[in-house]
């Protein structure tokens, strides 16, 4: 387990220039105050707290929870049978409720947000899983703020991820993110249970999540959310092995947001295992077997292997095998020497068709497109 860090070296961290990529998790118990109605005038603070970061040039990725508590809220709290479908019926009246509200707040600020209603099922699928990320991809570089929750109201057991904790982890990896804030109802993880241990102390930075630390992480404390603390540290987890970084805190506190990406020293920060674009990379290297071949021209051999380029369709001469767009291929020059790996963002049967051809001429050549390169820099390891 990491230990927390002393006093001493809890020294404030220097806001860095760099513009970032960062999801924020709102639970319910953070919306609600712990009540059983949306906290408005909180969350019009987060808002402005998000728009801060926005015009800081950071782009900011929202996972809100709070469908089923506003459903309830509009319904007058309606006394339902705990069934499932008792609670896809609150979210299907709360999620458009809670999506008009984040609309209308983030709208006092001149900037506009888009829904998105994720399961597991569009995760696991490779096809759905692309399609999230040109999704997220495409409202941010749009300046849109990409608005998450799971979709309730169709979601099954089999296909629900159970818990916006980690579901945005997986929105963190879908966007490639840089930070994770996972805003609660507690300021962050203690070494004891600080309801009934006045003892307990805050465990500031983690380095290393192990069986220990997963025994200090109890249950949902206010009753109204789906994840408690053993949530989060699962969601940690999964997000700092795909390099984010990621801040347990207390929603509540005024400021969260601008002093977590600040780099303060509040809540447990665990610290990500190596940056995104390695970890993607050494996936790429170690992970599936190649499901085909690409082979390139001289000049887009140059333009890979010496200028770090991306693979436009352009230069590709041929295609062998078969492949499904997101799957890796090898990349060879005209004289059989492998050059590189990388994830294709079209298939086999689409990038025949492309080979050879100009960016700007994908669309009329397919009738869509999935972007103007055939892989891109950031899914392509030179060998």
């Amino acid at each position: 387990m990491g230990a927390h860090s002393s006093s001493e070296t809890q020294a404030v961290r220097q806001s860095s220039p760099v513009r970032q990529t960062i999801v924020i998790k709102l639970g319910t118990s953070v919306l609600t105050g712990g009540t059983l109605q949306l906290d408005r005038a909180h969350m019009v603070e987060l808002v402005r707290q998000c728009a801060s970061l926005r015009r800081q040039g950071h782009k900011v990725i929202m996972v809100t929870s709070g469908a089923i508590a506003a459903g309830r809220e509009h319904l007058g709290y309606p006394e339902l049978p705990k069934t499932m479908a008792s609670k896809q019926l609150l979210a299907a009246v709360g999620q458009s409720r809670l999506i008009q509200e984040w609309e209308r707040l983030f709208g006092i600020y001149g900037l506009h947000v888009g829904q998105m209603l994720l399961t597991r099922a569009d995760l696991d699928d490779r096809e759905r899983y692309l399609n999230a990320r040109d999704m997220i991809v495409a409202l941010l570089d749009n300046g849109i703020i990409p608005v998450v929750n799971e979709n309730d109201a169709v979601a099954t057991t089999e296909i629900k991820v159970g818990d916006n904790d980690n579901l945005s982890a997986l929105v963190g990896i879908l966007a490639s993110a840089d930070k994770l804030l996972l805003l609660t109802d507690q300021p962050g993880l203690f070494t004891a249970d600080p309801r009934n241990n006045p003892d307990a102390e805050l465990i500031r930075e983690v380095h290393t999540i192990d069986e220990t630390l997963h025994k200090l992480a109890g249950g949902s404390v206010g009753g109204l959310g789906t994840g408690g603390m053993a949530t989060k540290l699962q969601a940690a987890d999964v997000a700092r092995r795909a390099g984010i970084e990621v801040i347990i805190a207390a929603g509540s506190r005024p400021g969260v947001i601008d002093d977590l990406v600040k780099g303060e020293s509040v809540g447990t920060r665990f610290l990500p295992l190596e940056s995104p674009l390695e970890s993607r990379k050494r996936w790429i290297l170690a992970g599936p077997p190649p499901a085909g071949d690409i082979v390139i021209d001289d000049g887009a051999a140059i333009a890979v292997q010496q200028r770090g380029s991306s693979l436009l369709a352009k230069g590709i001469t041929e295609v062998k095998g078969q492949f499904e767009r997101g799957e890796v291929t090898r990349i060879f020059n005209t004289k059989g020497a492998l050059l590189a790996r990388g994830i294709c963002r079209y298939s086999s049967k689409d990038m025949a068709k492309i080979a050879g051809k100009h960016s700007q001429d994908i669309y009329q050549v397919l009738g869509y497109e999935y972007g103007p390169v055939a892989v891109h820099r950031d899914d392509l390891v030179v060998i």
